[in-house]
C-alpha cells in the first residue's frame, strides 16, 4: 500500500510540475539561507565567546567574601534591644590569606590550572609625564599557563621579567603615549609611596585599548614590595581544560577556599543574554523564511485536492481508507520537503564556502579577518528538521480535507 501511495502522490506531483517546482525552490531556497545565515551567526556567537573565554580567566578567586561576614556582636547578641550604626572596620591588609595553600588546594582540582596575582593601582612616570597604571605581579611560569597574554607580545616576553626582577612589561598603548621602546626606564609609584625605577623587557598589544593602555605585569614579589604587601596576592587566575564547567569549579572552589569565585559566565551575564536573544531573532526570521515556503506547498496540495476530488472518491469507494488518503498527500508534502532539504543543504554549504572566503578589514586592524563560520551539523539538523515540520504541516490541512471525501456525495454528484 506504501508503495501505491507512493506511485500515486508522484503522479499528482508531476501533473503539476511548474507549481511543484516553485514550491521545491522555495524549500530549498529557505534551507539555504537558514544554513548560512545561521550558521553565520552562530559562528559570530562562538567566536566571540572563544576571544571571551581566551582573554580572560575562566574561573577568578577574589580577595573578598560574597556574603559580609556578622559582626562578633551580631553572633553573641542576635536579638539586642540596642543597635550601633556605621561602625568603622578595622583597617587590615587586603590579600588572600595563606594565599599558597589554597593555591596547592586548587591546583589537586582535576582539569584546572591556577596562578597567583596581586594586582594594585600605580602612577607611571617618564620624562615628566604622569599616567596611571594597573600593575598585576605574576609569576612567569604560572601565569603562561592561566593566560594567553604570550600570544599577544610584539617585542620580548613575560618570561623574561624572570630574570630581570626589576623588569616591566607594558601594552603598546602605553609605550605610544609616553614615546618609548624596549629597554627603556620607567619610574613607578605606589599608592604606598614607594618608587622604583623599571626596565622595559616586554611590550603587547592585544586589540583592546583599555587594555593596551593600562595595563602592565612586573614580578610577583616586585608588586608584593611595590605595594607594601609582602607573601599577599589578592587574585587566583583558574584556567580549565573544558570551560564550560567554570561555573561548578567556580562553586566547588568558593566552598573549599571561602573566598568569592567567580566564572567567566557569572561576569558575563550581560553579554551571554545578548548572544541569547540575538539567537531567538535570528532563528525567529531565518524560520519566517521556511514558513513562508511552506505556503507554496500548501498551495500545490489544495490545488491537487480539488482537481482529484472524483479520483479519491473512487480510491475510497474501491476499498482506500481515509488514512490512505491522507498518507498520500502527506508524501507529497514529506517528498517536496526531503528534496527541497536536500537540494537546500548543498546550496546552503556553497553559500557558506563562499562566506569562508569572504575578509572584512577596518581601520583598526592590520590585517583581514574572515566572517567566522560554524560548520557543525546542529544548524543542518536545526534547517532539516524546521523545514519537514513546515512541509509536512502544510500538507496536512489539504490532506484531511481530501480524507473526508464522501465517495457517495461526489459519485452522485457527478452522475
Amino acid at each position: 500500500m506504501i508503495r501505491l501511495a507512493f506511485t500515486i502522490a508522484m503522479s499528482h506531483l508531476l501533473s503539476r510540475r511548474r507549481q511543484t517546482l516553485v514550491s521545491l525552490l522555495g524549500v530549498t531556497l529557505g534551507v539555504a539561507f537558514f544554513l548560512a545565515v545561521s550558521s553565520l551567526m552562530q559562528g559570530s556567537d562562538n567566536d566571540f565567546i572563544k576571544r571571551l573565554v581566551d582573554n580572560s580567566p575562566h574561573v577568578t578567586v577574589y580577595d573578598e567574601f560574597r556574603h559580609v561576614r556578622p559582626q562578633p556582636a551580631h553572633l553573641l547578641f542576635p536579638e539586642a534591644a540596642v543597635e550601633i550604626r556605621s561602625v568603622k572596620p578595622r583597617t587590615e591588609v587586603r590579600g588572600i590569606r595563606q594565599y599558597k595553600e589554597k593555591l596547592a588546594l586548587i591546583a589537586d582540582f582535576a582539569g584546572v590550572r591556577v596562578a597567583p596575582v596581586l594586582v594594585g593601582q600605580a602612577i607611571v612616570t617618564f620624562a615628566g609625564k604622569d599616567l596611571g597604571a594597573t600593575i598585576n605581579g605574576v609569576v612567569p611560569d604560572l601565569m603562561l599557563r592561566v593566560s594567553t597574554i604570550d600570544e599577544h607580545f610584539v617585542a620580548g616576553s613575560l618570561e623574561t621579567l624572570a630574570s630581570n626582577p626589576s623588569g616591566i612589561v607594558i601594552g603598546t598603548g602605553l609605550a605610544d603615549k609616553f614615546g618609548v621602546r624596549m629597554g627603556k626606564n620607567l619610574t613607578v609609584t605606589s599608592p604606598v609611596g614607594v618608587v622604583r625605577t623599571m626596565k622595559i623587557v616586554g611590550l603587547f598589544r592585544t586589540g583592546n585599548a583599555a587594555y593596551d593602555d593600562g595595563q602592565a605585569f612586573v614580578l610577583l614579589k616586585r608588586s608584593q614590595e611595590l605595594l607594601n604587601r609582602p607573601n599577599i596576592a589578592n587574585r587566583l587566575i583558574l584556567k580549565l581544560e573544558d570551560p564550560d564547567l567554570s561555573p561548578s569549579v567556580a562553586s566547588a572552589v568558593e566552598t573549599a577556599v571561602g573566598y568569592k569565585s567567580q566564572s567567566w559566565q557569572e561576569a558575563s551575564q550581560d553579554l551571554m543574554s545578548l548572544l541569547k536573544v540575538r539567537r531567538i531573532m535570528m532563528y525567529s526570521v531565518v524560520g519566517a523564511i521556511l514558513i513562508v515556503a511552506s505556503f507554496g506547498i500548501y498551495n500545490v496540495i489544495s490545488t491537487v485536492v480539488l482537481e482529484k476530488t472524483r479520483d479519491i472518491a473512487i480510491m475510497k469507494s474501491i476499498g482506500f481508507h481515509a488514512r490512505d488518503v491522507l498518507v498520500i498527500f502527506l508524501i507529497e508534502g514529506a517528498t517536496v520537503g526531503i528534496a527541497g532539504s536536500l537540494f537546500g543543504t548543498g546550496l546552503g554549504f556553497a553559500m557558506m564556502l563562499g562566506l569562508s572566503r569572504v575578509e572584512v578589514k577596518t581601520p583598526f586592524n592590520t590585517e583581514p579577518t574572515s566572517l567566522p563560520l560554524d560548520w557543525g551539523l546542529f544548524p543542518v539538523a536545526l534547517g532539516i528538521g524546521f523545514a519537514m515540520a513546515a512541509s509536512l504541516a502544510a500538507a496536512f490541512l489539504p490532506a484531511r480535507k481530501g480524507a473526508s471525501v464522501h465517495p457517495v456525495d461526489i459519485l452522485r454528484g457527478a452522475a
